[in-house]
């Protein structure tokens, strides 16, 4: 990445080789679930195998992308600029990021694939129809893990967190990343080290990260414990899963399991809740307690503070012969999904440290801050006496 680098950043020639999960979902499904929750509190990352995502499916949409990619940068820059939506090239985000890539971002709302897909393909209504059968199958999918998620961490409603990617106003996205080879460049110059990066650590801020990459290999992640970077090798024919922020903030450190409930429609403007997530308790302070009557959605949805890591992860230059293309199925709550631990849930030895927030601010907070940055630190809260007696 071009630009101010992170802390973390500077640790960028620490690595080693580690394993990263892998699970099989055929396996029995208790088996699994307990899997899927050590590989989430471990390491934020895992590959699921036998995922039930048809492989014709897969090459349908990776000839899409191909395709794409392949055409004249003019006809390109037809689905550009992205704000957010569309096609980029080397510019991430509008605050200073760059790496070496291009991209393409798209909405899953099938009414917006649709309207975007006249400047992406020539034949618009196959891009589209081969979009949405991706976006439900890797949907399905991530329901399918954010279930087991919630039966290994015994929670009663197994549908808690598959239940906000699922609403039909889900903020959840489909991108494309193309890192071309990048040519011409001498291994010992300043420029090659300031180029190195094909796209800048960072971590995900919505719930769960669905990846499938080709065979050209390029991810890498930052473990919790040490700080080093480990390469993720590449495999076509399965799935990466990554943890978001907003599971992270669901889920806790700590071995505790806390209760919140989310209301998806909310008319009330003078309080705002949400789902993401951090290394503690769902935290919230606000100045009225939250009274579920006062919402009009349904408020049956129970989020479970656990003890998930969103991993912090980049992308190296593509040093390789070939292009690496990834495409990331990130599946996000609806903008005003709102969520609050029960006050029984919530004592001086389990406080909030967040205060609350909607989908829609804290994405406004990514979009709005440096690609490395720790947007959840905007919202932490400064635990005083006071504080813990509005929840007592």
């Amino acid at each position: 990445m071009v630009g101010v680098p992170s802390p973390a950043c500077l640790r960028a020639k620490k690595t080693r080789a580690v394993g990263i999960p892998v699970v099989d979902l055929s396996l029995d499904r208790s088996i699994v679930s307990e899997l899927i929750v050590k590989a989430c509190e471990e390491y934020g990352i895992f590959k699921v195998m036998n995922h039930g995502v048809h492989w014709e499916i897969i090459s349908r949409l990776e000839g899409e992308g191909v395709q794409f990619f392949g055409k004249p940068a003019g006809d390109k820059q037809r689905a550009g600029p992205a704000n957010p939506f569309g096609y980029g090239v080397k510019n991430i985000g509008l605050n200073g990021d760059k790496g070496e890539l291009e991209y393409l971002l798209l909405h899953t709302n099938p009414f917006s694939i649709a309207e975007r897909s006249e400047s992406i393909s020539n034949q618009p209504q196959n891009f589209t129809c081969t979009a949405n059968d991706y976006i439900e199958a890797v949907k399905e999918l991530a329901s399918e893990v954010l279930d087991l998620v919630a039966e290994g961490l015994s929670i009663p409603d197994k549908h808690v967190f598959s239940r906000q990617i699922k609403d039909v106003q889900s903020d959840s996205i489909l991108r494309f990343n193309h890192y071309p080879p990048v040519k011409n460049q001498d291994p010992s110059s300043k420029a090659c080290k300031e180029t190195q990066i094909g796209f800048g650590e960072h971590s995900d801020p919505q719930i769960l990260t669905i990846l499938r990459s080709n065979d050209v290999a390029g991810l890498e992640i930052c473990l919790q414990d040490d700080g080093f970077w480990i390469p993720v090798p590449p495999d076509p024919t399965q799935f990466y899963v990554i943890i978001g922020d907003a599971l992270r903030v669901s889920v806790l450190n700590h071995l505790l399991s806390t209760n919140s409930v989310i209301c998806p429609v909310c008319n009330q403007t003078t309080q705002t809740y949400n789902a993401v997530l951090e290394y503690n308790v769902i935290m919230a302070s606000t100045t009225e307690a939250y009274n579920p009557n006062n919402c009009s959605g349904g408020i049956g949805q129970v989020l479970t503070n656990g003890r998930f890591v969103s991993v912090r992860h980049r992308a190296l230059a593509n040093s390789s012969r070939n292009s690496r293309m990834s495409m990331m199925y990130f599946g996000a709550p609806p903008l005003n999904a709102i969520i609050s631990p029960l006050p029984q849930f919530v004592s001086p030895q389990n406080p909030r440290l967040y205060r609350p927030f909607t989908w829609g601010e804290y994405k406004k907070a990514a979009y709005t801050s440096r690609l490395g940055d720790c947007r959840l630190d905007l919202f932490k809260l400064h635990i005083t006496d006071d504080t813990l007696a509005l929840f007592s």
